[in-house]
């Protein structure tokens, strides 16, 4: 891979990733419930959702390849995820001193005794019974259980999850980002778009239901991202000047994105009166990602509407022929100060951040710190 062609001296490049190192430092240092966690048992994880959490679902499942320079930052190698190095759910993992969570369709090497994730890029919760929906995810966990639970009491397996296991699990829902951008994508209208929302919140809220029904009590559930602020959306979608927010982002997009999310939050305060043995914790994921990019420069990062791996080049340097990993893109420099990895999924660094501000309980309804769900 290439670099791309960056107008700034080494000696500014370098001065900058330095300040980029000291905030994230900074920020790992203020997380009481981070590396400083007191968990003594990593809680066991169940993840369900679309490619902010897939940690190899894709490739396992479809053999999908997703290239270096992807994973470089901190795996050296293609890990099956879309980002340089690791994701928000990674660095929540560590925060708990739990392993990494293996994908669901991994037919060689896991063994799942920490959780299992069911998320795999694309996924969407409508239309529902097509690979990897919502609703299809919900019944891999189900298959998942039932064989656990039936291989367990058959004798002669180590390591599997029993059913106080199932009981106690953390269930993490990440899904809807998706249903938004496919609407769009189909010419549908922005009232078209939004009409949609309250049918992919029914799917959400039956799968929390089924869970819920199984026996699951421990629920976090995000909600999505600034849509019109994505590198990808932003050099593809025919748009006039007044469409635009200050900060350069589809106004229409995100203003679906702020619907959905508030018919999410919405859903969320409905489950805790109707569950009211259960923890739902409801993090505000577009408040912390809309202020990396209201706010770059605090942070240490430039340039946060353009993909720091792609083709084309300012101001967004995406390409839908030329992907990231694919023969022709080009990658930013190692340590670049970037928010957007590949015009959709954000960076390493941009990561970083943003799980610092989830473990801080300050986005999340009720405020809930992560290390609750540690066992024992």
């Amino acid at each position: 891979m290439g670099s791309l062609t960056i107008s700034l001296s080494p000696l500014r490049s370098s001065s900058l990733f330095f300040v980029i190192l000291i905030v994230v430092c900074i920020f790992l240092s203020l997380l009481p419930h981070s590396v400083h966690s007191q968990c003594k048992n990593a809680p066991i994880i169940f993840n369900f959702g679309d490619s902010n959490s897939d940690t190899g679902g894709l490739v396992a499942g479809l053999g999908f390849p997703i290239n270096l320079p992807n994973g470089r930052t901190f795996f050296g190698a293609s890990s099956g995820r879309f980002s340089d190095g690791r994701l928000v759910i990674d660095f929540l993992c560590q925060s708990v001193k739990a392993s990494f969570l293996r994908p669901y369709l991994e037919s060689l090497g896991p063994t799942f005794r920490n959780g299992v994730n069911f998320a795999i890029a694309g996924s969407t919760t409508l239309p529902k019974f097509v690979p990897f929906a919502l609703n299809v995810q919900v019944m891999q966990f189900l298959r998942f259980k039932a064989r656990s639970l039936q291989l367990a009491a058959a004798g002669g397996f180590g390591n599997l999850i029993n059913d106080e296991g199932f009981r106690e699990g953390l269930y993490m829902i990440d899904i809807g980002q998706n249903d938004l951008a496919d609407s769009f994508s189909t010419n549908l209208s922005y009232v078209q778009v939004i009409k949609r929302i309250p049918s992919v919140i029914i799917e959400i809220k039956n799968a929390v239901k089924t869970l819920y029904d199984q026996g699951g009590r421990k629920f976090w559930v995000h909600n999505t991202g600034p849509l019109g602020c994505l590198p990808q959306k932003l050099s593809m979608v025919k748009r006039s000047s007044n469409d635009l927010d200050p900060y350069g982002c589809l106004s229409s997009y995100n203003d679906a994105a702020r619907v959905f999310n508030e018919g999410l939050r919405h859903l969320c305060d409905e489950m805790r009166s109707e569950m009211k043995d259960a923890t739902i914790v409801y993090v505000d994921m577009y408040a912390i990602k809309y202020d990396l990019i209201s706010n770059t420069t605090k942070y240490g990062f430039s340039s946060p509407l353009m993909a720091c791996c792609g083709f084309g080049g300012p101001p967004y340097n995406y390409n839908i022929k030329v992907s990231c990993g694919q023969t022709g893109s080009q990658a930013c420099s190692e340590g670049s100060q970037y928010v957007s990895w590949d015009g959709i999924h954000y960076t390493e660094a941009a990561n970083t951040i943003i799980a610092s501000k989830i473990l801080s309980t300050a986005y999340s309804t009720p405020r809930t710190p992560f290390d609750f769900f540690c066992r024992g």
